[in-house]
């Protein structure tokens, strides 16, 4: 799918800076961090979930009644 990205000229800047140092497009890079942002976030949330329920488990039982 095709969009067009508008990133501050600082932003953009820093992107340029990092795929010419990694020798990747921006658009790789931009693809990327995407990517990492829409996976990572919900696995981390997932397992914060799992974690505060495991650990308040006693409590939310009493909670429930």
């Amino acid at each position: 799918m095709a969009m067009t990205l508008r990133l501050p000229q600082a932003d953009d800047q820093m992107l340029t800076e990092r795929a010419a140092h990694e020798g990747r497009s921006k658009h790789e890079l931009v693809v990327e961090a995407v990517h990492t942002m829409l996976t990572e976030r919900n696995e981390f949330f997932d397992r914060m979930l799992n974690h505060g329920i495991a650990d308040n488990c006693e409590l939310l039982d009493r909670l429930s009644r």
